[in-house]
């Protein structure tokens, strides 16, 4: 039975409107804290570069994580230090792949097919970038390539790795990177400094990607998921024809006006983010909590050790807000071959803003997918069954334009 309702140019589901969205990137903005609170403090951290004029510094670096279980107390050691910049993020995701690499989920089940291999790419803004490959197995044809954009606070290694082995069974090259500040890429852990810079990054870095030999002649697409799904947007925004399509998962696109902060709420959060941009003010929930159905895989998430799941810093949250009006205003110049995958019970981004996105662009070729009881990571966190058929729904998407070309 499919799980699924699939929407082709049909009006949305009236069994969807008006739901309340509990959004751990978006609704803390409504409730906008109304006191302030100097940031913890670690004594032995080094204080940021501060002006000759500052007499006062304050030191905001990453709270400590929960304890994982299961893993020996040097490797929580490892993974409870400082991971504001990247050299400390890489040590740490190098001490945990191979207890990644055995846990009991579907996705690190796969043998792995074909080459891998990872780099770092300088940007033009002199940032080291990191950037991973999967292809294929020796002989075996590629039939095109898959650009990868991850969500607020994550990275392309871990739960991705497995869903590239998937799509790379299928015959299809993956290419990703971690967005600056996240993951493994250099920049403050959890900054969004430009939301267009993040934009701009994904353009430049996979254009050259995209020059190599074993992708001449193959169609591209682009995948975006959650916040990912925005930088996606933007991207096709700013080069309408430079891709044969974008599929997005969950995609933060547009802001529900039920969650939207007060004006004068906005107005003091745009004032803050510029006298202190780097500040973590605004409440975090459990992202696990709200993202993963699968009880047993909910735990997993904690071995994500390089995501970013501390409060938000005031300038990434205004520049996640102007990002998703700008989008909002846009929405009809989307014009790409469009496949939108989303849980019907996510109550991260709202599946209502995925309708909103299939009913306003003006692509030909779109299709949304809503699914029935799902969270918010349909590729992650959902029972095994359910990502399965998620995995089949991308791969059939894919084939069906692949084979036209």
């Amino acid at each position: 039975m499919d799980l699924s309702f699939t929407l082709r140019f049909r009006p949305p589901y009236p069994s969807l409107s008006r739901r309340k969205l509990d959004s751990p990137i978006i609704h803390p903005l409504k409730r906008f804290l109304p006191t302030f609170y100097r940031p913890e403090t670690n004594p032995n951290a080094k204080p940021f570069p501060m002006s000759s004029r500052t007499r006062h510094s304050t030191v905001v670096t990453a709270k400590l994580n929960k304890p994982i279980d299961d893993v020996s107390e040097g490797l929580n050691l490892i993974a409870s230090q400082n991971l504001d910049h990247a050299p400390a993020r890489r040590r740490v995701r190098s001490a945990f792949i191979q207890v990644q690499q055995q846990l009991d989920h579907p996705l690190f089940k796969m043998t792995p097919p074909g080459k891998t291999n990872e780099w770092y790419e300088r940007n033009s803004r002199g940032l080291e970038i990191f950037c991973k490959r999967w292809i294929p197995e020796p002989g075996v044809r590629m039939k095109g390539a898959v650009f990868f954009s991850h969500g607020y606070g994550d990275t392309c290694t871990f739960f991705f790795e497995g869903i590239a082995k998937r799509i790379v069974a299928s015959g299809y090259g993956v290419y990703a990177l971690d967005h600056p500040g996240f993951g493994l890429s250099e920049g403050l852990h959890g900054y969004i400094p430009s939301f267009d810079e993040l934009a701009d990054n994904v353009i430049e870095l996979f254009t050259k990607i995209k020059g190599r030999p074993e992708l001449r002649g193959l169609p591209c697409f682009l995948l975006g998921q959650s916040m990912g799904g925005a930088v996606a947007l933007k991207v096709h925004l700013k080069e309408p024809r430079a891709w044969d399509g974008i599929i997005l998962v969950a995609p933060m696109c547009r802001i529900a006006e039920d969650v939207q902060p007060p004006a004068p709420v906005l107005k003091a959060l745009i004032l803050l983010s510029k006298v202190m941009p780097k500040a973590k003010l605004l409440p975090q929930k459990d992202l696990a909590a709200l993202c993963f159905r699968d009880l047993k895989k909910r735990k997993m998430a904690d071995y994500n050790v390089v995501c970013y799941n501390d409060q938000m810093r005031l300038k990434t949250a205004v520049e996640l807000l102007n990002a998703t009006k700008d989008i909002e205003k846009q929405v009809e110049k989307v014009s790409s071959p469009l496949l939108i995958l989303h849980g019907a019970a996510d109550k991260v981004t709202d599946p209502l803003v995925s309708q909103f996105l299939y009913q306003k662009a003006s692509s030909k070729d779109k299709t949304l997918k809503l699914y029935e009881g799902a969270y918010h990571s349909i590729l992650e966190g959902e029972p095994d069954t359910n990502i399965f058929a998620i995995f089949d729904d991308i791969i059939a998407w894919l084939d069906s334009r692949c084979s036209a070309k």
